[in-house]
């Protein structure tokens, strides 16, 4: 079975979920060529389990005209079983090809159908998004499909690693540094925690705001920046509490993340936790950009660790149970059987 994917996103949930797919789909037979933007700091990763295509795919430039004769060429030749682009921009290059089933993958609520002009069917990662783009118009097909993570539990990174003394509660959060995340606001929440410490994986345009938020709550002595790591898997299982305040989130990558290491997670009551998340039963939910509802949910699991040990426990066997490599693998590989 051959299929190619196209993807020209950065450093975001859909990226580490690409790689995990990639792979996934390697570890089961499948052949895969990948288009997408040069010098990703996980082209390695996927460079193991497939062809590499590097592109940026920008208006201003001659790949812009090029690259969607050269990529329908290629499935011609390699008589490609199916195509999935990702998002929209991956979505623009999906060309008019008769020889497979063509999938666009969605991860996000799009604006409009224009993008998918050559798709067949659209998978959306939660069923929110599946019924967004049926009241757009969409009248192909939709299969919602969610995401899955590595649930390797892994040892910790020392906390002294970090600047971070031993036995102080330590909150981590991590994703893009873009407003929709309010890492500002959990900065402020956190700040009315004694002693709690915070561990801010990743970067973004937002970094310099964020910093200039850390020194008016005057917690410069008690927040991390910790830039973007290539495996957030020992900075998660460092933490006590894991939280996610985004205004907006389809999904939540970040969630798997930490359940696979068994972290309690707390987490705003956006699109896609709203989904899969129960409060008290698997996680602690807050409602949006309430600042004071993140401080007493980690005073709360700060005080009870016999229920952050719970929340961290249900996390996880949500995670195996409903978000497995295996459940989600399959059904990719059910939908490349499929004819367009």
């Amino acid at each position: 079975m051959r299929v190619h994917q196209y993807i020209f996103g950065k450093d975001g949930g859909a990226e580490k979920f690409f790689v995990h797919l990639v792979g996934a789909l390697a570890r089961r037979g499948v052949e895969q060529t990948a288009v997408m933007r040069w010098n990703r700091r996980w082209r390695e990763d996927v460079e193991v389990h497939a062809k590499v295509i590097q592109s940026n795919f920008r208006n201003l430039s001659i790949d812009r005209i090029l690259l969607p004769m050269k990529v329908l060429s290629i499935a011609k030749r390699d008589k490609a079983d199916a195509i999935i682009s990702w998002s929209t921009r991956g979505a623009r290059l999906m060309p008019d090809y008769k020889g497979g089933i063509k999938l666009s993958r969605l991860g996000d609520y799009p604006t409009h159908l224009g993008y998918f002009k050559n798709t067949d069917i659209l998978v959306c990662n939660t069923p929110g998004i599946g019924d967004h783009v049926r009241k757009l118009g969409w009248t192909r097909g939709v299969e919602v499909i969610s995401n899955f993570t590595d649930t390797t539990t892994v040892a910790p990174v020392s906390r002294a690693s970090v600047n971070t003394p031993e036995g102080v509660p330590l909150v981590v959060t991590m994703g893009r540094f873009v407003k929709r995340k309010r890492f500002h606001l959990l900065i402020e929440a956190v700040a009315a925690v004694p002693d709690a410490y915070l561990w801010i994986v990743g970067d973004g345009e937002e970094r310099e705001a964020l910093e200039a938020v850390t020194r008016e709550h005057k917690m410069e002595q008690r927040v991390r920046f910790l830039g973007w790591q290539k495996d957030t898997r020992p900075y998660v299982a460092a933490a006590d509490i894991f939280v996610m305040p985004s205004s907006h989130e389809p999904l939540g990558n970040v969630i798997f993340e930490a359940w696979a290491q068994n972290r309690a997670v707390i987490s705003s009551r956006s699109e896609g936790p709203s989904w899969f998340m129960r409060d008290g039963e698997n996680g602690l939910l807050v409602d949006i950009d309430d600042v004071a509802g993140y401080t007493r949910a980690i005073k709360q699991l700060i005080a009870d660790p016999a229920l952050s040990a719970r929340l961290g426990e249900n996390g996880r066997a949500t995670l195996v149970g409903q978000f497995s490599e295996e459940a989600v693998a399959s059904a990719y590989i059910d939908l490349f059987k499929r004819k367009p």
